[in-house]
């Protein structure tokens, strides 16, 4: 019979985890949280990487869009000039030349974005930075002093010299070569700055649309010339017809003597001598209208202002165009006048 008076105590059981093995570590636990962020660390990496890649192309781009820009200003070319053979006599040339030369004005170029042109240009006889010609022809210079950065030269950014160079040589009796080169001298350093062509093919247009007003005179004057001319020579045949014979003539004239006295009567109380010199006079004569006008050296706004001319001052016509009128004042100075400055004398 067994005794149930003796109480047995139960020591309580050890965890159910086995130990590691000896040389092994104990796995250590990670939280949810920690495995979540984890597993995105990628994605922050290959999102990383990308924008460098991006940033590294956007740079490779511009780049290449700088070194374009580059070699399109290289094949600019600096200092070639302009030479070009005019179908005009070298007298024409030169008279064009000389008149583009005292126009104050240097066209191709600019000081600042609102200018048109540079201004306050002035003719000189040499200039630094051009080496004497040597060659054949007539050479002349405009210069503008104390130019600030002008536009269209070389690496230019400084104050100096800005100059032209037009040389005029003879190529046959109906031909003339013109050479026209342009630089930018600075003051302090002299360093020559060529220009990009724009001077040059500016001003060759100025002195061509001269040669063009030129040749245009000369047209009209020629025709005017042909009509004096035809003109003269009727006056010389009607002189030179053969005379009628003494009684014929005595009796056209005897019969003709009352006619004629009628026609000279009506014309007599028409128009008086002073009336016929007034009419003439319109037809010559012509007032400045207010507030005045300039009188220019050739029919061009850009031309030389020779002086300035009053209201009402009277000017003698000596040649018309289309737009202007070659006059004379009655101090003897001539030049132009355009056409809208001018109305009939009073």
């Amino acid at each position: 019979m067994i005794s149930m008076s003796s109480t047995q105590h139960c020591e309580p059981s050890e965890p159910l985890t086995a130990a590691p093995p000896d040389g092994m570590k104990e796995p250590e636990l990670v939280p949810l949280t920690m495995r979540a962020s984890t597993s995105k660390q990628p994605t922050v990496l290959a999102s990383r990487t990308s924008l460098h890649l991006s940033a590294l192309v956007a740079i490779l781009v511009c780049m290449a869009i700088l070194q374009a820009f580059a070699r399109e200003k290289d094949t600019t070319q600096y200092g070639a000039g302009l030479i070009v053979n005019v179908p005009f006599p070298e007298p024409d040339v030169t008279q064009a030349v000389k008149e583009v030369i005292q126009n104050g004005i240097i066209r191709g170029s600019k000081e600042y974005e609102r200018d048109q042109y540079i201004t306050g240009a002035e003719v000189a006889t040499s200039v630094r930075g051009f080496p004497a010609w040597q060659e054949t022809g007539t050479v002349f210079y405009k210069v503008r002093t104390h130019a600030l950065d002008p536009r269209n030269f070389k690496e230019s950014g400084d104050v100096g010299t800005l100059a032209v160079r037009y040389v005029v040589q003879p190529q046959g009796d109906k031909n003339t070569v013109l050479r026209i080169d342009s630089i930018f001298v600075e003051d302090f350093r002299h360093t020559v700055h060529p220009s990009n062509g724009s001077v040059e093919g500016a001003e060759y247009k100025d002195i061509h649309d001269h040669l063009e007003a030129l040749n245009a005179l000369k047209q009209e004057a020629a025709a005017a010339g042909q009509r004096s001319s035809v003109n003269e020579k009727l006056l010389r045949n009607e002189e030179s017809a053969s005379p009628l014979s003494a009684q014929n003539r005595t009796n056209t004239e005897s019969a003709a003597a009352p006619q004629k006295a009628e026609m000279a009567q009506p014309a007599a109380l028409t128009e008086t001598p002073q009336e016929q010199l007034t009419r003439l006079r319109r037809q010559v004569e012509r007032a400045v209208k207010p507030p005045g006008a300039p009188l220019k050296a050739s029919p061009f706004r850009s031309a030389k202002t020779l002086t300035s001319l009053p209201s009402g001052t009277e000017v003698l016509i000596v040649i018309t165009t289309p737009y202007w009128l070659g006059v004379e004042t009655h101090q003897g100075q001539h030049g132009w006048v355009s056409r809208d400055d001018l109305e009939l004398a009073p």
